[in-house]
């Protein structure tokens, strides 16, 4: 095999899977059908690489970083027509499969320094999700990540990624990884976690999607402080008290207590009012009613 002498690189955050039940279980949880073709990112050796082959998928295209373990994984793989690999940075290439067709779910053991872009790539943010989103991704990732992702208001893990990510998807655990489950080990706790993002029907509308992410760039860089100092320049405090009222929590609370649905009240409460500024000012104009602003259009400028 091609892969004598390789030993794995820290620079390119290589640590392999080997425990046999965690790969099992990434591959039972991408549930893969006939009609599905998978992007997998980081197939190091092809451990999880086999598996997704052993599958009724369609297609599986690996893209890897390390041009020292390419042919390895095409002499290993070369038997059998469904797999592709294309080698380069995942960041940066392009992400269709061969002949330029979207993959339908994504397995991948994510080197933890590119964690953050890679998510951003994978599912986008609430303002420029990605489209068509992918039907599911099982991610191993740092287990702190996980957390993150996953967690509940009022949790010390519970951030801007939080609200962003469970607004955008279903998010499950599906296993811990202790760092016996690699060769490396890492020396960090791992989770494999299931990503189900929403269908475009189900997502945010794109002025609310706007207004939430600034409102948690705008709170989350400051979450030890009170929403009453991080707000305070989105409006009055008389009318930051009714807008806090409506959507449900109060000034004195800080940003990680604060349930996503809840960040959307308010998101929606501002645009109303911006809204209804809009129309106030068109009001006391010329009277004429030129240049009456389409529905929606103040709200498209957020």
């Amino acid at each position: 095999m091609g892969f004598q002498g390789h030993q794995a690189r820290k620079r390119f955050g290589q640590h392999w899977l080997k425990d046999q039940t965690v790969l099992d279980r990434i591959v039972a949880a991408a549930d893969l059908q006939q009609s599905d073709r998978v992007l997998e990112v980081g197939p190091g050796r092809g451990a999880l690489t086999e598996r997704l082959l052993s599958s009724p998928a369609a297609a599986v295209q690996a893209v890897e970083l390390d041009r020292d373990l390419v042919d390895g994984l095409r002499e290993r793989f070369a038997a059998d027509p469904r797999f592709s690999l294309r080698q380069g940075d995942v960041l940066e290439l392009p992400l269709q499969l061969e002949g330029g067709v979207a993959a339908s779910k994504v397995v991948a053991n994510i080197p933890y320094n590119i964690t953050g872009p890679l998510l951003d790539r994978l599912v986008g943010r609430l303002d420029r999700p990605v489209e068509p989103p992918y039907q599911r991704l099982v991610l191993l990732v740092q287990k702190e990540v996980a957390e993150r992702i996953r967690a509940r208001p009022g949790d010390s893990s519970f951030s801007a990624l939080s609200v962003r990510m469970q607004l955008l998807a279903r998010c499950t655990t599906v296993c811990p990884v202790p760092p016996r489950c690699f060769q490396p080990p890492p020396k960090v706790q791992s989770e494999v976690i299931q990503i189900d993002p929403l269908p475009a029907d189900q997502r945010l509308p794109s002025d609310i999607a706007r207004q939430v992410e600034s409102l948690l760039r705008q709170a989350f860089l400051a979450r030890r402080k009170m929403l009453r100092n991080t707000l305070a320049s989105l409006a009055p405090e008389p009318q930051l008290q009714a807008l806090a009222a409506a959507a449900g929590f109060q000034l004195l609370q800080r940003p990680q207590e604060l349930a996503p649905q809840v960040w959307v009240a308010l998101a929606r409460g501002l645009n109303q009012g911006i809204d209804a500024a809009s129309a106030d000012g068109h009001d006391h104009g010329d009277g004429s009613g030129q240049g009456e602003p389409s529905p929606g259009g103040a709200r498209d400028q957020t």
